[in-house]
């Protein structure tokens, strides 16, 4: 008897063997794959809960876990043992779920958990791309419904040439890093930084990296057509019954596109409750008795979207702003007595604190990954506190969001550093989130700047 069957599909992508195995590891799993490039390999699993969750939103979690085994490393710290997810491990997990979450299909409601396990690390290939390639791959291959399969891929320019996965060394010598996710008909995401370039060299690394993942799309479809499991069938939506729709749109449209028309955040949340309110009342309950609200809520909602889409069709912004007006701004600086430097950036309902502290090469932050040791000089915090949107909500340790706003905002400031030899000091800025509507990272940036 044997206990697994292991089947394995490859391709040379661009000088290095990408190959991608099923039917040996987590057979329990929905989809599993172990994804190898050069020799780094990621186990990824995907797993679907066969009853629908309540929440009104698509239930998914993505884990990508480094452990230090991976490199033929110990854990530092007492316990010898890994601990919360890294700023890499946090960072890597919103990347692979930004391009999978829009791909499920509208209505999908069931728990869901994509892990991305990171078995093998050569310090050559960084394990993000065939941590997201993985996450495609077994989702493909399940019986969950999800429409990939998409490929991601690292983009760099070396002396004025793209380069598909460039290794982590040779990044140091790339004026582009970018992390492109394609799907066979078109670019799923997009993130990265680089170095003064044109949006033309954008564009050029975007329309590479869809010419070179396609080999990859198509690997993943011959393994759905190979090994791929019949996909579930989702219930059927309910149907909207049409009468009650147009009763409720005749009653409240008119007052829905005048809280729409409200200028300010919180007193237009507040003229939606009322509408919704007074919605409820009128058409909640059925004649029969029957408890109509949710559909009577799903109506309101989508009569809200009908209308602000209208709105910004019309050239208006739900705030009366054209497309072209800038939020009013407000600037102060050396704002707090004793920072280095401090800014009060205010946008609009978005405001930040952001200080800036100057210190010493001993005030550089030592991190321990996987491929190195290695120090920060520049490092970039941001806060987001529930009284920012006017919640209640507990106060913990910096979540998933704040470390990829903070993330985002520090790159943009990288390639502005003078080197260590001309500049030998330690800039920490953090960024205190004190109000928000729209673009808080970008409130972050114009603060640091100015601080």
């Amino acid at each position: 008897m044997t206990l697994n069957n292991p089947q394995t599909f490859s391709i040379d992508w661009e000088g290095t063997e990408l190959s991608i195995e099923t039917g040996r590891i987590a057979k329990q799993a929905d989809g599993a794959v172990v994804v190898r490039l050069g020799e780094t390999m990621v186990l990824v699993t995907a797993v679907a809960a066969h009853e629908p969750s309540s929440q009104p939103f698509l239930p998914l979690t993505v884990n990508y876990q480094q452990p230090n085994y991976a490199a033929g490393k110990f854990p530092g710290g007492f316990f010898k043992r890994e601990g919360r997810p890294s700023e890499k491990e946090v960072l890597t997990s919103r990347l692979i779920d930004r391009p999978l979450r829009p791909l499920f299909p509208e209505g999908y409601r069931f728990e869901t958990q994509v892990i991305a396990t990171v078995i093998s690390a050569d310090l050559q290939n960084d394990s993000d791309i065939p941590a997201m390639i993985g996450a495609s791959a077994a989702l493909t291959i399940s019986d969950i419904p999800w429409n990939g399969p998409v490929v991601g891929a690292r983009v760099g320019r070396i002396d004025g040439k793209y380069v598909l996965n460039p290794t982590v060394q040779a990044l140091h010598e790339s004026d582009i890093d970018a992390i492109i996710v394609v799907s066979e008909e078109s670019v799923v995401m997009v993130e990265g930084g680089a170095s003064f370039v044109s949006e033309q060299d954008i564009v050029g690394a975007l329309e590479f990296a869809k010419e070179k993942c396609q080999p990859v799309i198509e690997l993943q479809k011959q393994m759905a057509a190979a090994v791929g499991r019949t996909k579930r069938e989702l219930p059927a939506p309910e149907p909207v019954d049409e009468g009650l729709r147009k009763e409720v749109e005749a009653a409240f449209t008119d007052r829905m596109r005048e809280a729409a028309s409200v200028r300010t955040k919180h007193e237009r949340y507040a003229a939606y409750g009322e509408v919704k309110k007074a919605a409820l009342e009128a058409f909640g309950t059925g004649p029969d008795g029957e408890d109509r609200s949710g559909a009577v809520k799903e109506i309101l909602e989508d009569l809200k979207k009908r209308i602000v889409r209208g709105m910004i069709r019309e050239g208006v912004r739900v705030d009366g702003r054209d497309h072209k007006t800038v939020r009013p701004i407000e600037i102060e600086t050396g704002w707090l007595p004793r920072a280095h430097g401090s800014a009060l950036f205010t946008r609009g309902e978005t405001q930040a604190i952001v200080t800036a502290t100057l210190g010493t090469q001993e005030d550089e932050q030592k991190l321990d990954t996987l491929e190195r040791q290695y120090y920060k000089r520049f490092y970039l915090h941001y806060n987001f506190p529930p009284y920012s949107v006017g919640e209640v909500r507990r106060m913990g340790s910096p979540g998933r969001r704040e470390i990829g706003h903070g993330n985002l905002a520090e790159r943009a400031f990288l390639p502005l550093l003078p080197d260590a030899e001309t500049f030998p000091y330690t800039i920490r800025v953090v960024s205190e989130i004190t109000e928000s509507n729209g673009s808080s990272s970008m409130a972050t940036v114009c603060g640091a700047s100015l601080s």
